[in-house]
């Protein structure tokens, strides 16, 4: 199995909800969205492990972040898992393989991609340092953009690199920002049941949907301007109304979308019956 079908591979079996858009890709464009998208999803599952103190986590996050900004060719993408290797019965695959997922992005784009996972594990080695404490909206607001906003500035640059798609990059960080917040809606009972929350003080399950929804709301603008047929199109209509569709659920007191429920937003959007 080669690194593009072992990525597509583990990508499915991470994120459904990406594996959809990202496997509608053209070429290099997958690839180079994929590449992003699982070297994030490394050091996201780095910092939601239970298994490390929150000092290990922030320390291999650290790691990981030097050894991106050490990267000069192809042959120096294996050191970037090196520092993660003692800690391979505690990380899943998707984490120890970030130096082979980095090296699927195409030469000319995989600087930017490992510059922003550079950036994005410094910024969760700080906020695991913190134990996540969100006290007020503007701590929401560092950290949603510092896990997903700024995944939003990269994606409008793999447009951009892709078919020179030009963007509203304050829409584009409102995209990624939005994914998240209505992530922290979903799991607000398992994120209490390993003593963190992302909920600011004083704020009801109302406020936190509300905060979501404004996201969403410019995450909508931001998909509107995007070119009919682009494969920015093609990629961010899927996991906005799949976000939506769960904040919306959640209003009518359902824990999540069901299934069925996924699979008919899915078909909607992409005018193709899945599996």
């Amino acid at each position: 199995m080669n690194l593009r079908h072992r990525a597509l591979e583990t990508l499915k079996q991470t994120s459904r909800t990406f594996y959809i858009p990202i496997v509608r890709l053209p070429g290099e464009l997958q690839d180079a969205v994929a590449s992003a998208y699982l070297c994030m999803r490394a050091i996201d599952e780095i910092e939601d492990t239970p298994d490390l103190d929150n000092y290990t986590k922030a320390k291999l996050l650290r790691s990981i972040s030097l050894r991106m900004q050490e990267v000069t060719d192809i042959d120096t993408y294996a050191r970037i898992s090196s520092d993660l290797a003692a800690y391979s019965d505690v990380l899943p695959e998707v984490s120890l393989c970030i130096g082979e997922w980095a090296s699927l992005a195409p030469e000319s784009i995989a600087p930017r991609i490992c510059d922003a996972t550079a950036a994005m594990a410094d910024r969760m080695a700080y906020w695991a340092e913190q134990n996540w404490e969100i006290t007020t909206e503007l701590d929401l607001d560092r950290y949603t953009f510092s896990v997903a906003g700024a995944v939003g500035l990269l994606l409008s640059d793999l447009w951009s690199w892709y078919d020179n798609t030009t963007t509203n990059r304050t829409q584009a960080i409102a995209f990624g920002r939005g994914l998240q917040a209505v992530n922290i809606v979903r799991n607000q009972g398992e994120d209490s049941q390993r003593g963190v929350s992302f909920i600011p003080e004083g704020w009801t399950n109302r406020d936190v949907q509300d905060y979501a929804r404004k996201q969403l709301q410019q995450a909508k603008l931001y998909i509107e301007s995007l070119p009919k047929g682009s494969p920015a199109l093609s990629f961010c209509q899927i996991p906005y109304v799949l976000a939506k569709g769960t904040l919306d659920a959640i209003s009518l007191g359902k824990p999540k979308l069901s299934r069925h429920d996924v699979l008919n937003l899915v078909e909607k959007v992409t005018n193709v019956r899945s599996a």
